[in-house]
This record gives C-alpha cells, sequence and structure tokens, in this order.
C-alpha cells in the first residue's frame, strides 16, 4: 500500500510527464485527482478560532492565530478517492454514450484509464499506457 506521500508524488510524476507529452486528457483528469485529494484535506472550519476583529471580517487577533492545520488522510482514503473519480467519469462516459456523445465518452474512459492506471500499476505505467 502507498502512503499519501507517494500517492501524491506519483500524480504529480504522472502529470509532468503527461504535460511534457502533451496528453490533455491525462492532464485534465490528473490535475483534478490532485484538486479532490487536496479539498480532502481542507481544514474544518468549525474548529476555527472566532473572528475577534471589529475592522476586519473574520480576522483574529495575533500573527498566526487564526492559522488551523490541514486534515491528515489515510492511504485508504487517498486510494478510495481516486477510486471514485474513475468510477465518476466511467458513470459520465456511459451516460454521454447513451445519448449518442461518442467522443465525450471516449474523452473520459481515456481518463479513467490513465487513473486506473496509475492506481494499479504507478507513473511507468501510466506513461506507457498513454502512448
Amino acid at each position: 500500500m502507498r502512503t499519501v506521500d507517494e500517492w501524491k508524488a506519483l500524480l504529480r510524476t504522472a502529470l509532468r510527464d503527461a504535460q511534457r507529452a502533451r496528453q490533455p486528457d491525462a492532464v485534465s483528469v490528473l490535475r483534478d485527482a490532485i484538486a479532490a485529494i487536496d479539498n480532502a484535506e481542507a481544514p474544518d472550519v468549525a474548529v476555527a478560532p472566532p473572528g475577534q476583529s471589529q475592522v476586519i471580517a473574520g480576522a483574529v487577533e495575533g500573527l498566526g492565530a487564526g492559522e488551523i492545520l490541514r486534515r491528515a488522510l489515510s492511504p485508504d482514503e487517498v486510494a478510495a478517492i481516486v477510486e471514485r473519480e474513475v468510477h465518476e467519469r466511467r458513470q459520465a462516459a456511459a451516460s454521454y454514450a447513451s445519448l449518442g456523445r461518442h467522443d465525450e465518452a471516449d474523452a473520459l474512459r481515456r481518463q479513467a484509464d490513465v487513473l486506473e492506471a496509475i492506481a494499479t500499476v504507478g507513473a511507468n505505467g501510466v506513461a506507457e499506457s498513454m502512448s
């Protein structure tokens, strides 16, 4: 099982390789997956200190007083996010195909294939599957 840092490094490496190879479908899905992981790490605003300033809305007095830590995801949570991204693209591809929009369906299938390759093989497998 990969660690969270290994997942992030793998996705970023694959993104860099896809950008160099000028593969827009891969670039798009990799950016989306990285953003989904970053969004899942967003801190819960309920633990943020209440605003104290009368001048600036939501401001807290004191340098760094308003800072809160991001959520720490487990490797299983990251894997679930990647799997969810694949599943969403497969579902959307099926919907597009049923509507006769085969070009869009094919693009979504290619994107899902990129993420599946990363989940099962790693960055080296992605470069081979995208070419």
